[in-house]
């Protein structure tokens, strides 16, 4: 397995005193314009996009592209403020897959967020809590994002949506990397969705330069170094592959997150600079 690693710009200088202000006002003011439209957006535009004519699966693919056209512009606001910047070069190989589990990595707050700019036939598997916040609750039911609410469930629901063409984002960490990590342990979550749904597994590869955004930080803590990210792809891991092997689908689950995460260690080699 391999991806084409791209090069990271130097490491931008690092804000002190006064010269970080505004970068810090204007952090926080992209979440929180993040936050309204989030609000706003469910009351007004989703709502209309979710109940113009048409078929289920038009009505969110019509929600999901304008999702991911609203992060996109959440990312741009980012940029402008300062706080990442974010190159991709494989953008045509993210647009043209369908059905297919997206696993990346997870080192800062943002990956969901500039992954679903990036692809507008995206749904994600979602926290439980998140779906009690009411700025981004109805973004996510009218998106028609999953709930992680128990194996089975969860299972169910990702073969429904797998089954109409949609890709699914899961982030086999479970969490944000912890600092001075390459990436935690690999859960086996989204090698079973595979194996289960005969879904193959695309790797997407996040590489930053400096620590940001993490676990171990608040998320009004804005950077003082912009984080520069690539957005890397890798090639299909084939759930197909992995069904000649001996053994049952815990022992295939077992051995493909495994390989999987050998992957991200081969490609990723260093823990984010802290």
């Amino acid at each position: 397995m391999s991806s084409t690693k791209q090069t990271l710009p130097p490491p931008a200088p690092k804000l002190t005193g006064i010269a970080y202000i505004p970068r810090w006002i204007g952090g926080v003011g992209c979440y929180l314009m993040f936050g309204l439209g989030g609000l706003l957006s469910s009351l007004t535009v989703l709502p209309l996009l979710r109940f113009w004519p048409g078929t289920y699966t038009v009505k969110v693919a019509r929600v999901q592209r304008f999702v991911s056209w609203m992060f996109r512009g959440f990312v741009a606001m980012l940029t402008f403020a300062g706080v990442i910047k974010v190159s991709q070069a494989q953008i045509k190989r993210l647009n043209n897959v369908t059905g297919t589990i997206i696993v990346a990595n997870h080192p800062t707050l943002v990956d969901v967020v500039v992954l679903i700019s990036l692809m507008p036939n995206v749904g994600c598997v979602v926290k439980q809590t998140l779906w009690r916040n009411p700025f981004i609750r109805g973004v996510l039911s009218c998106a028609g994002y999953i709930p992680n609410r128990g194996a089975t469930l969860l299972l169910d629901d990702c073969a429904e949506v797998l089954s109409r063409g949609t890709n699914v984002i899961i982030f086999p960490e479970g969490t944000r990397t912890v600092v001075r990590s390459i990436i935690n342990p690999f859960a086996r979550g989204a090698a079973n969705i595979a194996l289960r749904t005969c879904s193959d597994i695309l790797p997407v590869i996040l590489r930053t330069d400096v620590a940001g955004l993490t676990k171990q930080q608040p998320w009004y803590e804005i950077p003082r170094q912009t984080i520069n990210m690539s957005v890397e792809v890798g090639d299909i891991f084939s759930y197909q592959a992995y069904q000649q092997l001996d053994g049952g689908d815990a022992k295939r689950a077992r051995q493909m997150t495994r390989e999987l995460e050998q992957f991200y260690k081969t490609q990723l080699v260093h823990p984010i600079p802290f």
